[in-house]
């Protein structure tokens, strides 16, 4: 990403953030009846120790060069959590915590070998543009388009938001969509400007109404491993457990494995998919 690229995407996450605050949390009266949300830029530059003119020109993406220590006092100010600090560094230029490697088209053979011995355990593998560079048997029983996609569509979140059959496949739908966004904007904060990011994300921007209300919220969070709910058509409700690994020769590449949530009974349902896939 060009610095006036990642200088606008910062103004516009604090400005997301500022926007968002809830004013009770600062012990501040509502701004009016009906808005209790929402923070002045002077008030964020008060409690940032900063000049409200200072603090003006970095929303606004004006070519100045925040300090760490400046964005580590706006990011106490505005109650970012550890990934939200993570991410306005990144995009200060003081840390990056995505891979900058090229983007894998797919997984190589010893990556793709690892996700077929995961079986029956459904697992793909995840490129830094969140790509779908590989997966296992066990999740293309689970989500059998993921083989007929064409290439170029085959990108996790085109298919969550732009796939009937995921929306049907996820009972929580809404939640787990802008949850996998904020989840791809903190990873991908410094890749905004690449042309794999950028294609996916302007595409979207036209093919999803959904998309474009939850990417302009500026979510940002880390991934964190929880249970997931799956309602197949063939075999019910499953009940899994959503990991997330990478490999520390492709440090570029995650690898996601579901595994059955304990006493849910989905390692049988997940055997009947493997022999139905057969």
């Amino acid at each position: 990403m060009h610095d006036s690229e990642r200088r606008k995407e910062l103004g516009l996450f604090l400005r997301a953030r500022r926007d968002q605050a809830l004013r009770t949390e600062y012990g501040l009266p509502p701004i009016s009846r009906k808005r209790e949300r929402g923070l002045r830029r002077e008030e964020v530059a008060f409690l940032s120790g900063l000049s409200v003119t200072w603090y003006t020109w970095l929303e606004q993406g004006r070519d100045i060069s925040p300090s760490r220590q400046v964005l580590e006092a706006i990011a106490r100010a505005l109650h970012l959590s550890d990934t939200g600090l993570a991410y306005v560094l990144s995009l200060g230029g003081y840390a990056s915590s995505v891979s900058t490697a090229p983007v894998a088209g797919s997984a190589p053979p010893h990556v793709q070998r690892l996700l077929d011995a995961l079986d029956p355990n459904p697992s793909y593998a995840l490129s830094p543009d969140w790509g779908v560079a590989g997966w296992n048997k066990a999740y293309e029983a689970l989500y059998p388009n993921i083989a007929t996609v064409p290439a170029g569509d085959r990108n996790l979140l085109w298919l969550v938001f732009t796939d009937p059959y995921v929306r049907d496949l996820l009972p929580d739908w809404d939640v787990t969509s802008r949850r996998f966004l904020a989840e791809f904007r903190a990873e991908t904060g410094q890749r905004l400007g690449d042309p794999d990011v950028k294609f996916q994300v302007e595409r979207l921007k036209e093919a999803s109404p959904e998309f474009q209300e939850s990417w302009d919220q500026y979510d940002i969070l880390g991934f964190e491993s929880r249970e997931r709910l799956f309602h197949h058509p063939a075999v019910g409700v499953l009940h899994l457990e959503h990991h997330q690994v990478s490999p520390s020769d492709r440090p570029d590449l995650h690898l996601v494995v579901y595994t059955p949530a304990p006493g849910s009974g989905a390692e049988e349902q997940i055997a009947r998919l493997m022999e139905l896939g057969a």
